[in-house]
């Protein structure tokens, strides 16, 4: 590729690198809305031939035929609305939850992931974000992207989750991700692994992403977002990296960027039934989670918020937490859930150390004020968070927060619905076959 490149003029850009720094979609990935029904009208001039009368007769018969497949339609549904509601189980599978900021480092081979990962009993689904998984420099931002760092997370998350302390029995792990390359353009990668037994039940796998970065379009923050159906109900995950910095107004750039990631997130409409729900946008989902480094600060100087760290006085602490400020006054995550914190700040650490950066002993580090960063929330009913808890690796500034969540989903039991359409009555009223009482509206052709 840097072959190709440099035989290039220096006044030529590449077609990819102008995609990706102004957030251009190529047109294998343009959204396309469902294609015209095309209806046959013949020439006019042969509408025209026929008497009043048999254009009467031919308009009145269609119009019965019309009414009477719609009646038998609508019976038909309602009756399958009935069966599917009457033949709907609800399961629990548990969810693993995790975001962590890695700081631009490239994993080693012998990392330990164990710890991080470890959930009992093992979780069903794993949904896990990554941030900086590349370092944030002018060449990784604004020139060709490396895969090589994602990959290797890729292999260690994969040989972890396999080797797991009681997953033996239960299966292997696979990813059925829309991501099949980690998106390293969006300063991000985004996994999603499920157990290999219910692989299968996993359908409507959909991505979409928005880049908030430089200039509001550049991928070095923003979003993946990831849609998928499991059985009967439908999953959205939302992984983001949003603006950071620690100066006063800061916050409603945060703000900014979640609006316009509710707004600007979109995915492929799927052709489907008249009466059948879509799920084009984050909120028309049924079960809706939203982790990242979300980059919200503590509103108080770094003495202040280390005293309270020492102390272990996390509600003092959460009084001056942005994202909590903001969710209290309305700006932002409206309605959105966040388990309670136990654990301190995740954010700014020494390299491979527990202590803050910026204390008296180290001046020369850059001073960040210690705050809860990385978050998880959630959205809707039919979910329930069983844990909220940090990880102690010391492999970046941040540290990885998870969570496990029981999430209800609907199963159809096709024994059940057998067995009452063996059971059920085949009758089906006179009235229901009759034609709506409406008369009949004039018909123009075009």
């Amino acid at each position: 590729m840097r072959d190709e490149n440099s035989k290039k003029s220096k006044f030529s850009w590449s077609k990819s690198l102008v995609r990706k720094w102004f957030n251009i979609k190529n047109k294998s990935q343009d959204f396309h809305a469902d294609d015209d029904v095309v209806v046959g009208r013949g020439d006019d001039r042969e509408w025209r031939m026929g008497s009043a009368e048999s254009e009467a007769c031919m308009v009145k018969k269609s119009r019965t035929e019309q009414m009477n497949k719609k009646n038998m339609d609508r019976v038909r549904r309602r009756r399958s609305d009935v069966d599917s509601a009457q033949a709907t189980d609800v399961h629990d599978y548990r969810i693993f939850v995790s975001t962590w900021n890695v700081g631009g480092k490239s994993p080693p081979k012998n990392l330990n992931l164990e710890e991080w990962l470890h959930a009992s009993p093992p979780a069903d689904i794993y949904v896990l974000g990554f941030q900086e998984i590349v370092p944030l420099n002018a060449g990784n931002v604004l020139g060709a992207e490396d895969n090589g760092p994602a990959k290797k997370w890729l292999t260690l998350i994969r040989r972890t989750l396999n080797t797991l302390p009681g997953t033996h029995g239960c299966g292997s792990y696979s990813t059925p991700s829309p991501i099949p390359d980690p998106l390293v353009e969006l300063d991000a990668d985004f996994e999603v692994w499920v157990r290999s037994e219910i692989r299968g039940d996993v359908q409507n796998l959909k991505v979409s992403c928005v880049g908030r970065g430089l200039m509001g379009c550049l991928g070095n923050k923003g979003s993946i977002s990831i849609s998928m159906t499991l059985h009967q109900t439908s999953f959205c995950f939302i992984c983001s990296h949003l603006t950071s910095g620690q100066k006063e107004g800061d916050e409603a750039r945060r703000n900014l960027d979640v609006m316009e990631i509710l707004k600007k997130t979109r995915f492929p409409r799927v052709r489907k039934a008249c009466d059948e729900k879509t799920h084009e946008t984050i909120l028309d989902h049924d079960r809706i989670i939203w982790l990242g480094d979300l980059n919200y600060r503590i509103a108080l100087s770094y003495q202040s918020a280390k005293a309270l760290v020492e102390m272990h006085n996390w509600r003092a602490l959460l009084e001056k937490d942005q994202l909590r400020m903001e969710q209290r006054c309305g700006r932002v995550f409206e309605g959105w859930k966040e388990g309670r914190i136990c654990f301190p700040p995740t954010y700014k650490y020494s390299n491979n150390s527990d202590r803050y950066t910026g204390d008296d002993m180290h001046r020369k580090e850059k001073r960040r004020t210690p705050a809860w960063c990385d978050r998880i929330l959630w959205y809707g009913r039919g979910l329930t968070q069983l844990s909220y808890v940090r990880g102690e690796s010391r492999f970046s500034d941040h540290r990885p927060v998870y969570g496990t969540f029981i999430a209800k989903v609907e199963i159809i039991n096709h024994n059940r619905i057998k067995k009452n359409m063996g059971c059920s009555s085949s009758r089906i009223e006179v009235e229901e076959l009759l034609p709506y009482s409406h008369g009949y509206t004039q018909l123009s052709f075009y």
